[in-house]
């Protein structure tokens, strides 16, 4: 009997753990150690606070659990089918899996997919808007920024504390960022509340493989830096530095890895 006790525990100790669930490590190529280190060493001397703020993307997805909610700025006269609605939801979650991928069993990382859903848009006229269905709030004329904005009782930018008492259908239609889409905006800009691009660039994309202005803008997001005036050691061509990268490379990926690895303590892991 003992043995049989025996056998059925070493049973039980070797089934390896998902993926996901892989121990903590921290084991970049050697190439990428010391730019990686000038890299956090920057944000240390030029972010205001680093440590202290609480509204990057990893303060997002561990206060929902695993999940991110969007809400579309739909800065723009254009109108838009609910066929074009389903695209910019798939698109979207494209593009950011993209990052989330890059974690997945790494460093006690522990989410196998961090889903992406849209739950409300905001434009200026309900006519542009070519649907009668309710899977989305909307909201009409709400001006910010001189652009349509999504609620703010339900927004995680207005609200760092993760509740939302004012938001009507409570917390499932809280949304954390907004995908802020402008006629004519040439460039990209991207923070804690979300990314805005150029409408016509992101439409014209929704079947490319990387919108590498968005992915560069959901970097942002979740706290990393640009390189405008400088260049870490031993490296170039990378997404971050702007101009340089359509895609995340292994430099981008590790940097974002390093995010997890200095904020993973602040969320328990």
């Amino acid at each position: 009997m003992k043995a049989k006790w025996i056998a059925l525990l070493l049973a039980v100790v070797m089934v390896p753990a998902p993926a996901w669930a892989a121990p903590p490590t921290w084991s970049p190529p050697a190439n990428l150690v010391t730019p990686l280190a000038q890299v956090w060493q920057h944000q240390e001397q030029t972010y205001g606070d680093l440590y202290g703020f609480r509204n990057y993307g990893w303060d997002q997805v561990m206060a929902n659990r695993g999940y991110i909610n969007y809400c579309v700025r739909w800065d723009s006269t254009a109108s838009v089918t609910a066929a074009q609605r389903d695209q910019i939801q798939a698109t979207l979650a494209r593009q950011h899996k993209k990052w989330m991928d890059e974690l997945v069993g790494h460093n006690a990382w522990p989410y196998a997919d961090v889903p992406v859903k849209v739950v409300g848009w905001a434009v200026r006229n309900r006519s542009q808007l070519q649907w009668t269905d309710s899977s989305v709030d909307i909201y009409v004329n709400d001006i910010r920024e001189n652009a349509p904005q999504c609620s703010e009782p339900c927004g995680r930018f207005f609200h760092q504390n993760a509740q939302y008492p004012s938001c009507p259908g409570g917390y499932a239609h809280h949304y954390d960022q907004s995908l802020w889409l402008t006629d004519g905006f040439g460039g990209g800009a991207g923070g804690d509340w979300g990314q805005r691009i150029g409408r016509e660039y992101f439409m014209g994309n929704l079947t490319a493989t990387n919108i590498h202005i968005l992915l560069h803008e959901m970097g942002h997001t979740w706290g990393l830096d640009d390189f405008y005036d400088w260049t870490p050691t031993g490296v170039g061509g990378f997404l971050m530095q702007a101009g340089t990268a359509t895609q995340i490379t292994e430099f981008d990926a590790w940097m974002f890895r390093d995010w997890w690895r200095h904020l993973k303590n602040r969320y328990g892991y």
